[in-house]
């Protein structure tokens, strides 16, 4: 019988040769010096190999491991091929069994929580906070309990429609097709990763029926904007607010974007806002060409909060924007209700306007929009592309507005240059 001593002093040979132990236990040692464990057994009239692992890692003797306060037990090779012939005995295949845990342990590593949690870490980075929290909130409450253990890759487009059958039941359609889109990435990452073939919730583009779109409640009718910013005009609020609204029509940025607008991304002389990547939607730098108008109500801002980090800090401390329900808030006060204005609302009045009255270039509205506007090529492009046809864009649209709040006969007609 082997002694760690004589498995010590073993030196390799210029081929690979055999120590045993007994019981079919023995340690194979290579030209290269390793050494490993192997049990020889027979089972169904077959003889069989078994794998322990490495000497020193497992060691000959089982032996206890301090842990704290407390020593554990750590088995030896003679004590796993013990277990093993205990296994043979009692008529079960230890090397099969040992292939059906391995089989076991890969199928967790590779089951849809798994992946979908790291899809999430790897791409959250690129999110905002809220979308990071919502789509994991989603797998969370819809996905995992009934998908999160089994492998990403036996998934099939009856399993997940029947998580989707279970949303849409409650009503939330929209969520339903929100969850569909997120497993969809999900499917394709562990594609990308070798853990999947296909992505069945690609299979299921048509199988629920379609959400109703909520549109964000927008005044679009130039006699009715009128009208909001004559009442914008007048608020008698916090007047950071007053000026985070007068300049809202003018930029229509997201209310996100504005309320967390910083003076370090605004250049007055150069009349130009420039939004970090970091805080827009599809995470593209943004540069947004300030108007006249905007200036001017800028440069009476900077006079109140140019100190500071924020254009529109919160009336309980400096160090924090306006919430995103302010601007909101202060439309209320001002007697518009929810289904009549929102915060959001200036995008779609601008865009509307500008299309349907001044008759710009749809591109050029879309481009100051931030939305994502493609070359013919595919190509995205990039945020200073028609900045001098822009710039002339959103004064000719602060004019008009400064026209409607006048009374002024606005014609409308685009100029042709």
């Amino acid at each position: 019988m082997l002694t760690d001593i004589k498995i010590k002093q073993t030196k390799p040979r210029e081929k690979q040769f055999k120590l045993f132990d007994g019981n079919g236990l023995y340690l194979l040692v290579t030209p290269k010096g390793g050494k490993y464990w192997r049990l020889k057994y027979r089972f169904g009239g077959k003889e069989k190999t078994l794998a322990f692992g490495t000497y020193p890692e497992i060691s000959l003797k089982g032996c206890f491991l301090e842990s704290g306060d407390a020593n554990s037990w750590v088995d030896g090779a003679r004590d796993l091929c013990i277990r093993a012939r205990k296994q043979v005995a009692a008529g079960i295949d230890p090397g099969e069994e040992k292939k059906a845990k391995k089989l076991a342990v890969n199928k967790s590593e590779s089951s849809f929580e798994v992946v979908a949690r790291e899809w999430h870490e790897k791409f959250s980075v690129r999110w905002s906070a809220t979308h990071t929290k919502t789509t994991l909130d989603r797998l969370e409450n819809h996905v995992f309990p009934w998908l999160g253990n089994k492998p990403v890759n036996e998934i099939t487009a009856p399993d997940l429609l029947m998580v989707l059958r279970k949303i849409e039941s409650k009503g939330h359609l929209e969520t339903t097709h929100r969850v569909r889109g997120i497993c969809s990435n999900v499917f394709r990452y562990a594609i990308a990763t070798g853990r999947a073939e296909r992505d069945p919730a690609a299979d299921l583009v048509g199988a629920v029926p379609p959400s109703k779109k909520n549109h964000l409640a927008a005044i679009t009718d130039p006699k009715k904007v009128k009208g909001l910013l004559k009442a914008i005009d007048g608020y008698d609020g916090y007047d950071v607010v007053k000026l985070a609204l007068q300049l809202a029509p003018l930029v229509f940025v997201r209310p996100g974007e504005l309320r967390m607008a910083e003076w370090a991304e605004v250049d007055l002389e150069s009349a130009e806002w420039n939004i970090p990547a970091e805080r827009m939607k599809l995470k593209a730098a943004h540069l947004v060409p300030l108007s006249k108008q905007a200036v001017e109500i800028l440069t009476e801002l900077k006079v109140l909060t140019g100190n500071g980090r924020y254009l529109f800090p919160g009336v309980r401390s400096v160090d924090r924007p306006i919430s995103d329900n302010t601007l909101n808030a202060a439309l209320r006060r001002m007697g518009y209700e929810k289904d009549e204005m929102t915060a959001h609302g200036f995008r779609a009045m601008a865009r509307t306007i500008l299309d349907e009255v001044l008759q710009e270039r749809p591109d050029l509205i879309e481009h100051q929009l931030a939305h994502a506007v493609r070359d013919p090529l595919g190509r995205a492009y990039n945020r200073t592309n028609f900045i001098a046809d822009r710039k002339v864009m959103m004064q000719r649209w602060a004019d008009y507005l400064d026209g409607l709040k006048a009374g002024a006969n606005v014609i409308p007609l685009r100029v042709n240059q």
